[in-house]
């Protein structure tokens, strides 16, 4: 439910500051379009008044006045073109029309209607619109009244109109293909989120698990203690070292915990020096060498010399040891370990196999979590918490490595790890 919130605000936030962006990017090209349309209506305009303001003897173009008798103004067809309908009108002071020039025939109702239309907005240029169709208007006062230019602009505010439905479509289709990529990238952005607090919501369970059993014990074994108040400490010395075994696991799992919580705060901190892994892996085995013979394993291994890789020492030592002892607690009996250190490419590659009952394929990418076992009752009798090998995994991902298993049921399993190669 909480991570449902979290992806539907992430949607959210996502979608409007899409839909801001969108929108200021499409008001600005509405914005720059329809300033540019109007600079063009003007300049027209003046075009238009400059065209029907020629002398009377101007061979293409005379004004005809008007006659009121008659429905129609008789035009003057023009050899100039004009890209829409336009006409002048001289009126005067009292806005009754004394001429129109225009290269079309139209009534002269329509005329009238267009010095009422500019004449009721006291402005000297401007909009208006008669019968459907925008005209552009532009009035200047003369010396007997007032000359209006009217341009017909219908196909210019046409453009504006289809340019606003147009960006309204495209806006509608990009915002439902915005809201299931958005939808999508929340999901992912939540996932990771999820599963690190499910890891540290099962790290908690565990925990708490671990320690409520040696807690368990160490209270019953007290219970008997003071059952027993009168009785030797020698006559209770049974109680008394189960108490200590518990304690001891505790103080283990404890330290463990430290660590791993250590390693992940002073990762950028941590320094490191060039070392021979050579040394510190064959320093491991012969540790090691001792207690794999005593469990009649056999042992093997192959140590190429002189690999130098950056790191802590100490740490890779660890991980052997790790991976060394688990190695010796699963092989089977009279089996075998196998160890192997060499240059691979760039790299130095560690293998440590043992043969034994091997690992399930569901359960290799699981076995590096904290707390994760792939037999709990084994592990128990092994004493272990499933901690070693989260331990490992932190301490190579600190070197920048890798570390990796591979399994074949009832034959072998094989732990890998990779260091960046130091060159001499």
């Amino acid at each position: 439910m909480v991570f449902n919130k979290l992806r539907n605000r992430l949607l959210v936030v996502n979608m409007v500051t899409i839909s801001v962006m969108m929108l200021m990017a499409f008001a600005s090209i509405y914005m720059i379009t329809y300033s540019e349309m109007r600079k063009d209506i003007w300049a027209e305009l003046d075009k238009v008044g400059q065209f029907y303001d020629k002398p009377p003897g101007y061979q293409d173009h005379e004004k005809h006045e008007i006659d009121h008798s008659k429905e129609t103004v008789p035009m003057h067809p023009d050899p100039m073109q004009e890209r829409s309908f336009s006409f002048a009108i001289r009126t005067d002071k009292q806005w009754n029309i004394l001429s129109v020039s225009s290269i079309f025939e139209e009534d002269l109702e329509l005329y009238k209607l267009a010095v009422d239309a500019a004449s009721s907005q006291n402005k000297d240029t401007g909009l208006f619109k008669l019968d459907g169709y925008e005209w552009a208007f532009s009035l200047k006062p003369t010396f007997d009244g007032y000359r209006l230019v009217c341009v017909d602009v219908t196909a210019r505010q046409g453009i504006l109109t289809n340019l606003i439905y147009t960006f309204l479509f495209v806006a509608s289709v990009m915002l439902v293909v915005i809201f299931f990529i958005s939808r999508y990238f929340a999901n992912r952005s939540i996932k990771p989120v999820k599963e690190a607090f499910d890891k540290q919501k099962q790290f908690v369970a565990d925990a708490s698990h671990e320690l409520k059993t040696p807690l368990a014990i160490i209270g019953t074994n007290t219970d008997v203690l003071l059952a027993n108040s009168e009785d030797t400490i020698q006559s209770q010395a049974k109680w008394i070292h189960y108490i200590k075994s518990e304690t001891e696991r505790m103080t283990k799992l404890t330290n463990d915990l430290l660590y791993l919580t250590e390693m992940d705060a002073s990762r950028a901190s941590m320094i490191h020096t060039a070392f021979s892994v050579s040394d510190a892996v064959e320093s491991v085995i012969l540790t090691m060498e001792a207690i794999i013979f005593e469990k009649h394993i056999g042992l093997n291994y192959e140590i190429e010399n002189d690999l130098t890789a950056f790191g802590n020492s100490e740490q890779i030592k660890q991980v052997v040891m790790i991976l060394l002892d688990n190695a010796v607690k699963y092989t089977n009996l009279k089996g075998s370990i196998d160890i192997t250190l060499r240059k691979q490419h760039n790299e130095i590659l560690l293998s440590i196999t043992n043969t034994g009952e091997g690992i399930a394929p569901e359960h290799l990418e699981r076995i590096f979590d904290r707390f994760y076992r792939t037999d709990k009752s084994r592990a128990r009798k092994y004493g272990g918490y499933g901690l070693g090998l989260a331990i490992a995994k932190s301490i190579i991902d600190q070197h920048k490595g890798k570390i990796y298993a591979k399994s074949a049921i009832g034959e072998k399993t094989t732990f890998y790890v990779q260091l960046p190669l130091v060159s001499g």
